[in-house]
């Protein structure tokens, strides 16, 4: 089951949540370095901010700020005249709680009002910082107070890299990030690169190769029992997702695919087209969610810059 559906079930009362494992080495995260419900308030460095310009599918060019050998555009707790607050969320695995957060303006005041990206309003993804437990979720707005929330539980210890990906009305879209540590036991792990993933009995697999500072196509292919998957369904606008992490400091990319926007109850596959780019060499963590029979699958990939996929 995927990582929506999972958390649809928990927000009946059941907890369990989507995890991308590469690997594990168990330790244990102390408890008193992760203050329960509260995000650090630290600022950190990212990449690859989602540009949002033109596209097809209505989908954004997200790389179009990137150039090589420039410096990528930050993504912090505060950009653009936009902050994300603290950010309240279970503090310990297994615990059963929300996580919940609101979008502050220039002046300090909640943000209660937004232009819908990809269908909608904010996209939040979660996602260890080895790059596993990743989930792509759509929480609720309260207009009355500008609270964003969603039922939460963390299936693994660890520190989180959370992404508030919106556009508040009238303003340019913009990602915000902030970390929180879980206690309980740690298993970090280190990703090996791989271009073939089993997603819930799909096997997805990913061609091309990542060359910073130019745009780089990659072909999704989706497959299940060896016969080709062609029943791909429109899935926030499009025929698929992909996010892309920077492995050490998680520098942040969202593509969609090229080609026509979908029609409704149109499908397509077996293959998504990408185009992205990378501003600078390294190891990419790479995330595809793609529809099929109404349930959202993940398949997870590890690419290298200097490695062709095949």
């Amino acid at each position: 089951m995927n990582a929506a559906g999972r958390l649809g079930l928990y927000g009946a009362g059941l907890a369990a949540a989507f995890a991308v494992a590469f690997g594990a080495a168990a330790l244990v995260a102390p408890r008193d370095a992760a203050p329960q419900n509260t995000m650090h308030e630290e600022e950190t460095e990212m990449g690859q901010h989602d540009a949002h310009g033109s596209g097809a599918q209505g989908s954004m060019d997200h790389s179009a700020h990137a150039a090589a050998g420039e410096s990528l555009a930050g993504v912090s707790l505060s950009a653009r005249g936009y902050t994300l607050p603290p950010v309240s969320a279970p503090g310990a695995v297994g615990e059963l709680g929300a996580l919940s957060f609101r979008i502050l303006d220039a002046a300090g005041a909640p943000v209660t009002a937004y232009t819908p990206q990809h269908e909608k309003d904010l996209h939040l993804i979660v996602v260890r910082s080895d790059g596993t437990g990743f989930r792509h979720v759509h929480p609720v707005l309260d207009t009355a107070t500008g609270t964003w929330s969603i039922p939460w539980a963390w299936d693994a210890a660890g520190t989180y890299r959370v992404f508030a990906d919106f556009a508040a009305a009238g303003a340019d879209p913009v990602t915000l990030t902030r970390t929180i540590d879980v206690a309980g036991l740690f298993a970090p792990v280190v990703p090996a690169t791989s271009t073939r993933a089993n997603a819930d009995g799909f096997d997805v697999s990913i061609d091309g190769s990542l060359e910073p500072g130019s745009a780089s196509v990659l072909t999704v292919t989706v497959r299940r029992d060896g016969a080709p998957v062609t029943t791909l369904q429109p899935y926030l606008g499009a025929y698929g997702h992909l996010v892309a992490l920077r492995e050490g400091d998680l520098a942040y990319l969202h593509v969609h695919p090229e080609g026509a926007a979908p029609t409704p109850g149109a499908t397509s596959g077996p293959d998504v087209r990408f185009s992205a780019h990378v501003g600078t060499e390294g190891r990419y963590l790479l995330y595809f969610d793609f529809q099929v029979e109404g349930a959202v699958h993940t398949a997870a990939f590890v690419l290298d810059t200097t490695t062709r996929a095949h």
